[in-house]
């Protein structure tokens, strides 16, 4: 496809996160939203999406998501460990809106574990939420300009071909047509901008804030376990 392609060293998410904070994007685009709390600057959720879903593109700004919920990066880092992330399991019976009150009045884990009723709330042994706050803080990304240069190359037709049509039964006028239009878009002499794919939709209503997640009942639990690894609407 003559697509750029970054091959990261550890979490794709935290990979993106730094090509956006760097300037070398504009967007990440995932449905992963553990890339806000990477930090990336922008994100956009359903960007893939089928048009037949009829799914409007959204956008988060990570400054104004912040702004809404009154925290400081740290504190937002600190909420989506509490709240349940891929690191690291959450504490039963806090969902997202009892992690919201409690990083709101404590500011931190540690002061959240100082004072928390552990007679209610049972913090899992050996927790490792600070190896989880390291891994969202300072993720292991590559920054090498070198391996970081983007450049596009012409689309591969007969490899294109050989992929999807011979191995993988696709249609051979749809393949050899789409190709036709990428050359056609990159014999353009201007960049199109991300809004000449959508249109956008004005925002009449109030800023849209973090969804609440529901509260987890003490049967739930969470079984991620370590591992290595307001919004604008448009159509």
């Amino acid at each position: 496809m003559g697509v750029p392609v970054i091959d990261a060293p550890s979490e794709a998410e935290a990979q993106c996160a730094a090509l956006c904070k760097s300037g070398k994007v504009y967007a990440v685009a995932s449905e992963d939203m553990d890339s806000l709390t990477f930090g990336t600057p922008k994100f956009l959720r359903h960007l893939m999406d089928p048009s037949s879903r009829k799914v409007p593109v959204m956008e988060f700004d990570v400054a104004k998501v912040l702004e809404e919920l009154n925290l400081t990066m740290d504190q937002f880092i600190d909420l989506c460990i509490l709240s349940g992330c891929d690191y690291c399991d959450s504490i039963r019976g806090i969902g997202g809106q009892t992690a919201l009150k409690l990083i709101r009045q404590h500011g931190s884990i540690e002061e959240i574990l100082q004072n928390i009723n552990k007679e209610r709330y049972s913090i899992p042994d050996d927790w490792p939420y600070e190896e989880a706050r390291r891994l969202f803080k300072e993720p292991l990304v590559c920054m090498d300009d070198e391996q970081l240069e983007m450049k596009w190359s012409p689309p591969d037709l007969e490899g294109l071909i050989t992929f999807l049509v011979n191995e993988n039964g696709f249609n051979i006028d749809r393949v050899t047509k789409g190709v036709e239009k990428i050359k056609a878009a990159k014999n353009k002499s201007s960049q199109g901008r991300l809004e000449s794919f959508f249109k956008p939709v004005a925002n009449t209503s109030a800023p849209i804030k973090r969804k609440e997640i529901p509260e987890k009942t003490g049967k739930e639990t969470n079984s991620k376990k370590l591992k290595a690894g307001g919004g604008r609407k448009k159509k």
